[in-house]
């Protein structure tokens, strides 16, 4: 009876500590949550501000958008004017050309011949008029075909700036719009991530609120155990009259072996005993035991002699073995793909006891191990080489 007694005790201070571990991982995982949710909040604002600046630079490529017709509207305008003078240019250079032929069939004789051809000095006179307004027509003649091609050359000029403009409004518009779209896909990419955590951070914290539920379940019942065993203990007297509760007897078993144990499975230890500050959040976790990194399938043996005292599914650690060495000593071995003994077995030190797996496995396949001296964790790198 005082086994019984004892064994429920530790069991119970186990499950106790356990429930204050799950209660603590709650706590942090609420922490997590209500960052996440503040990260999220931000992000999202940060995306409201980026969609009120895209419409505005909306509202300014639309601006452009006028500008630019506005451009190519002068543009349209300016080759016309450009036609037309070319055009008058072209008539100015054929009268220009009549003209020169006419004077060149003429000669120099051509005004002797118009002077000794009048036949008074008025006619004379008036062919002298008409002469001088002959040349004053051929000089304006000249003067418009100069005019009209400096003006032509203006109006290229006016073109080529415009054509240049032009190209940057478009240039401009473009590279506005790259770089808003560009901003705008990464913070939404970053706030699907953080919804995502914040999914993930939900979940988990539901799955530690059920486990929570279920180890206190366990206490109560424990506790329900533990008072009847210590009643029924109390009742029944000792052969020799003693009271029946008698203080734990040293243990000179598994207590004997610290730094002498190996480890339950070859592998890489990925997360240590205590705890561990997370890298985004800025918060700290604990852990009870040790995470092995190892091939599936992989033997997991018990450290030390002792016996099965709970072999099967436990939600957060999965396929789980819980083996009682004496003394008040416990090791547990969690995560497994297959488990090989039952509650109940004797199982001897490196005896196989189960398979590594990934069964509700943070990171894939691997062994969660821990070592437990009347019900509080101890570290198990102190009691393993």
């Amino acid at each position: 009876m005082l086994v019984v007694l004892l064994a429920a005790a530790a069991a119970d201070a186990d499950v106790r500590d356990q429930l204050q571990g799950v209660k603590k991982e709650i706590k942090e995982k609420k922490q997590l949550l209500k960052k996440t949710t503040k990260v999220e909040q931000q992000v999202s604002g940060e995306l409201q501000a980026i969609d009120r600046n895209l419409k505005q630079k909306e509202a300014q490529f639309a601006s452009l958008a006028r500008e630019l017709q506005g451009v190519e509207r002068t543009i349209s305008k300016t080759e016309t004017e450009i036609n037309t003078v070319r055009n008058e240019v072209e008539q100015k250079k054929h009268e220009i050309e009549r003209r020169l032929v006419a004077v060149y069939k003429a000669g120099e004789i051509g005004n002797v011949r118009v002077f000794y051809s009048s036949e008074s000095f008025p006619q004379m006179v008036e062919n002298l008029r008409y002469m001088r307004s002959v040349i004053e027509n051929d000089r304006k003649l000249f003067a418009d075909y100069n005019k009209k091609i400096e003006e032509l050359s203006k109006l290229k000029v006016v073109l080529e700036n415009d054509a240049n403009r032009k190209e940057r409004l478009k240039v401009g518009i473009e590279q506005k719009k790259q770089e808003i779209t560009g901003e705008k896909n990464k913070k939404a990419a970053y706030l699907v991530k953080v919804r995502q955590d914040k999914q993930a951070h939900l979940a988990s914290l539901r799955e530690l609120q059920v486990n929570a539920g279920r180890l206190q379940a366990m206490v109560r019942k424990l506790e329900a155990m533990s008072r009847k065993s210590y009643t029924s203990a109390a009742r029944k007297p000792s052969a020799k009259g003693m009271s029946p509760v008698m203080p734990p007897i040293a243990d000179k078993g598994f207590g004997a072996q610290r730094g002498r144990l190996s480890l339950p499975v070859s592998g890489k230890i990925v997360s240590g005993f205590g705890r561990h500050k997370h890298p985004e959040f800025n918060s700290y976790t604990v852990s009870n035991g040790v995470s092995i990194a190892a091939p599936s399938g992989a033997d997991i043996k018990a450290v030390y002699e002792g016996k099965v005292i709970f072999a099967n599914y436990f939600k957060g650690y999965g396929n789980m073995v819980i083996v009682d060495h004496g003394g008040g000593f416990f090791s547990l071995y969690a995560h497994a793909s297959r488990i090989a003994k039952r509650v109940g077995a004797e199982v001897a030190r490196n005896e196989t006891i189960a398979s590594v797996g990934d069964v509700d496995s943070p990171r894939g396949d691997m062994l969660y191990f821990e070592i437990r001296y009347q019900g509080r964790p101890v570290d198990p790198a102190s009691w393993c080489r």
